[in-house]
């Protein structure tokens, strides 16, 4: 999904810029190709819906969520960059992944409470695992080292271990009471959850104010590598692109069961895996041109933010907008879903520490993902 807290490149720096387009074919971009996504797979998901629900349903679905959040990313990335570092950061860190956020409210108000904590912990995996993973390798491919800002990496890796604390604690909690704490632990999720807003709000004072210099070498993109789109046209985009993922996301939750049933899938795995790679797709394709570029910096800033930005907002959210739902959710995540976190965060934090990678670190974190997969798949 399109993240975008503060040093987070926006996704169009891979879109319609000439640095985007390949020399051999100037027309086709990945612009292009994401928004002839959208113009097949919305109105097929539509119809889909109404006349043939199901499993097509689901799989159109997700390839039309695909080019809607890369659409969010670059409205939000358009409105941020006019009104500047402050204002803008603070837009990023809001609406980055806000259609994950809107895809999951539909899973709870649907009562999916399992398929929306599996695709909290698959979006962490997603980033920390997979979209990294890839990056590095890509990008390893073409330079022997890459080198990156090890301060802001680890700065990133000591954020998600606190998030990693707060998904563990609730599970041993329960572990350890049994049955007693069945009455305690959405309380203590919601205390958590207020502890974990506040601690993300004084993140992005860090990132924002305090230690901005620590991202003063982190190129963004220029104002050429942005769409060129106003303000107004902007806005315009980014309250449609919302309104799409809306519709869409409802329909994706309706066709959930048919997935399953047709598939052989679990909830989990659906959401630890399929829902997670389908919100990070856009995602995916801006970490690795940017490494392609030699920015490692912005691939790992994608990886870390949007890993943070999920754990630390989009789950604690979650957790408070339950309130007045029928079903409560907790941040009491599964064994394998707190081992999984942990073991991701672990790997991608040793890869941190040296300041620089190759192409090897990245076949490592794309096996520890598959490892994972393999695992969730298994899980009923």
């Amino acid at each position: 999904m399109s993240s975008s807290s503060p040093g987070t490149p926006p996704p169009a720096a891979a879109s319609s810029s000439p640095s985007a387009e390949g020399p051999g074919n100037p027309w086709l971009n990945s612009d292009r190709v994401f928004m002839g996504l959208l113009v097949v797979a919305f109105p097929l998901a539509v119809a889909s819906h109404f006349f043939f629900p199901g499993t097509w349903t689901f799989i159109l679905c997700a390839v039309a969520l695909i080019p809607l959040a890369r659409l969010m990313g670059e409205a939000t990335e358009v409105i941020s960059h006019k009104l500047g570092s402050g204002l803008g950061g603070l837009m990023n860190a809001s609406f980055g992944n806000a259609a994950e956020l809107i895809i999951a409210l539909a899973a709870l108000r649907s009562g999916q409470v399992e398929v929306v904590k599996a695709s909290v912990t698959g979006a962490i995996l997603g980033n920390l695992l997979l979209v990294l993973g890839a990056s590095i390798l890509t990008g390893g491919l073409k330079y022997e080292r890459q080198k990156f800002n090890t301060t802001a990496a680890l700065s990133g890796a000591a954020m998600m271990f606190l998030a990693l604390t707060a998904m563990s604690i609730p599970d041993l909690f329960h572990a350890f009471r049994g049955p007693a704490a069945d009455a305690v632990i959405f309380p203590m999720s919601v205390a958590i959850a207020v502890i974990l807003l506040f601690v993300y709000a004084l993140s992005l004072l860090f990132a924002l104010k305090t230690h901005a210099h620590l991202y003063a070498g982190e190129d963004h993109g220029t104002e050429e590598e942005l769409p060129p789109w106003g303000t107004k046209k902007a806005t315009v985009i980014l309250l449609a692109a919302t309104l799409g993922v809306v519709i869409v996301a409802e329909f994706l939750v309706h066709a959930i069961e048919a997935a399953i049933a047709t598939f052989g899938f679990t909830h989990t795995f659906v959401g630890v895996i399929i829902i997670a790679i389908v919100g990070n797709a856009a995602e995916h394709s801006t970490a690795i041109i940017m490494s392609l570029k030699n920015k490692m910096d912005l691939a790992f800033n994608i990886a870390f933010e949007s890993s943070k930005q999920i754990a630390l907002f989009v789950a604690p959210v979650l957790v408070l907008v339950s309130i007045p739902m029928q079903q409560h959710m907790t941040l009491e995540f599964s064994h394998m879903e707190v081992l999984g976190i942990g073991i991701g965060v672990g790997a991608v934090t040793l890869i941190a520490l040296d300041g620089e990678s190759n192409w090897l670190e990245g076949v490592m974190l794309l096996g520890v993902y598959a490892i994972l997969g393999v695992t969730f798949f298994f899980i009923p």
